[in-house]
C-alpha cells in the first residue's frame, strides 16, 4: 500500500520537491551559487582550525577529506530535520486535502538530496585543483575507476535519511521535544562521525564504538572511492570499498527503512489530532 500510494502521487511527490528546492532560494541573494559556497566556505574554515592539529602521520590530501566528510554528514543532517519537520509543517494542508502522508518527510529528503548533488560541484572541483597542483601537505588524489562507485555509499545514505526521516517525521508529531534533542544528538554525531579526524589515530575500543555509527562506514567507503583510489585493506585488495562496511550501513539504512514505515502507517491516522 505505502509503494502503491507513491506511485499513484508521483506527479504530487515531484512538485512538492520541486517547492521545496524554490522555497529554499526564495529569498537568498547568492541562490543556488550558496549551495556550492557553502561547503567551500565550511571546508577551508575547518581546514584551517584542524589542519595542524589532525597533522600528525598524514599521508593524504586533508582539504578533501574534510569536505567529503562534511558534505555527507550535512545532507544527512539536513535532510532528516527537514522530514522530521515535514508533517507538523504541513499541518494547514494535511487538515484540508487527503494526500499520503508519507509524501511530505520523502519529498523533504529527496529535495535535500538535489542539492546535495549540486554541491558535489565544489568536490569535482577540490579534485581537480589537487590533481593539477598538489603539494607536498596535501599530495594528489588517487583518482581512478574506482570512482564510478561513489554512488553506492551516496544511495546507501539516502535509504539511510528516509529511514531515519520516517521516524523522526512520526515522533515529532507526538513529542514536540524530539526536534530539540535531535539538534543535540546531530552534533555529537557529528564528532562521531569521521569529519575532521583520522579515526586510525584513535585507539580500538574507540573505533570499535565509531564503527556503531552508519554514518562511520558510508563516509568511508565515499573516500575509498574518491580520494584514495580503492579499499586500504590488503584483504579486500581490488574492492572499491570494504564490504563489510557496505552490507553493515545497508543493514542498517534497511532495517530502518523498515521501522520508519511501519510506525509511520499505524500512527498516521492520528497525525490529524496532534498537528
Amino acid at each position: 500500500m505505502f509503494f502503491k500510494e507513491l506511485y499513484q502521487y508521483r506527479y504530487l511527490l515531484r512538485e512538492i520537491v520541486a517547492k521545496n528546492i524554490k522555497i529554499q532560494y526564495r529569498n537568498s541573494v547568492l541562490g543556488v551559487f550558496w549551495t556550492l559556497l557553502q561547503p567551500l566556505l565550511t571546508t577551508l574554515v575547518l581546514v584551517f582550525v584542524f589542519g595542524n592539529i589532525f597533522r600528525a602521520n598524514r599521508a593524504y590530501n586533508y582539504p578533501i577529506y574534510i569536505l567529503t566528510g562534511r558534505l555527507l554528514y550535512e545532507f544527512f543532517s539536513q535532510s532528516t530535520k527537514r522530514a522530521m519537520r515535514s508533517i507538523t509543517g504541513s499541518a494547514s494542508v494535511l487538515k484540508k486535502v487527503k494526500v499520503p502522508k508519507h509524501i511530505y518527510p520523502l519529498s523533504n529528503v529527496i529535495s535535500n538530496f538535489v542539492t546535495f548533488l549540486i554541491s558535489l560541484v565544489v568536490l569535482a572541483g577540490f579534485l581537480a585543483f589537487f590533481l593539477i597542483w598538489p603539494s607536498e601537505k596535501n599530495p594528489a588524489p588517487v583518482i581512478n575507476h574506482n570512482i564510478l562507485f561513489a554512488f553506492v555509499p551516496l544511495a546507501v545514505l539516502f535509504l539511510l535519511c528516509i529511514g531515519v526521516g520516517l521516524i523522526l517525521a512520526t515522533l515529532a508529531v507526538f513529542f514536540k521535544d524530539i526536534e530539540y534533542m535531535y539538534d543535540v544528538f546531530c552534533m555529537l554525531l557529528f564528532y562521531a562521525t569521521p569529519v575532521i579526524f583520522d579515526p586510525k589515530s584513535q585507539t580500538p575500543q574507540v573505533i570499535a564504538v565509531l564503527k556503531i555509527n552508519p554514518l562511520y562506514s558510508i563516509v568511508s567507503m565515499f573516500r575509498d572511492c574518491v580520494l584514495f583510489g580503492g579499499n586500504q585493506l590488503p584483504e579486500f585488495a581490488g574492492w572499491p570499498f570494504n564490504p563489510r562496511h557496505l552490507l553493515y550501513s545497508l543493514g542498517c539504512a534497511l532495517v530502518l527503512i523498515v521501522i520508519g514505515m511501519l510506525a509511520f502507517w499505524r500512527k498516521q491516522d492520528k497525525f490529524i489530532l496532534h498537528i
